[in-house]
């Protein structure tokens, strides 16, 4: 799962800033709230969720890396492990980079 936020990561920080702007940023935030919201709910069952902020499309690479390795230090399983490095295959794939 590391390795998978890790590499999408390092893509959006090379990626041109028109690339981000034309939605690897917008896909990159998505991704990482997702990943941010399945981890509250393994940790916190039942919790409040909160939703990761908008910090900018120069910051996503960081919040994908963040979110991404706060999940991987929760998943229970292989099948949830499966699941969200498909995640974040599926999200560098819609962003093209």
């Amino acid at each position: 799962m590391t390795r998978a936020v890790d590499h999408f990561a390092d893509l959006l920080r090379a990626a041109p800033q028109s690339r981000l702007q034309r939605g690897a940023a917008a896909e990159a935030l998505g991704l990482a709230r997702e990943l941010a919201l399945r981890a509250q709910r393994l940790e916190c069952p039942g919790g409040p969720l909160r939703e990761m902020p908008d910090a900018g499309m120069f910051a996503a690479a960081d919040q994908v890396m963040v979110a991404g390795n706060d999940l991987a230090l929760v998943l229970g399983d292989e099948t949830e492990l499966a699941e969200a490095v498909a995640l974040v295959e599926e999200a560098q794939r819609r962003a093209g980079v």
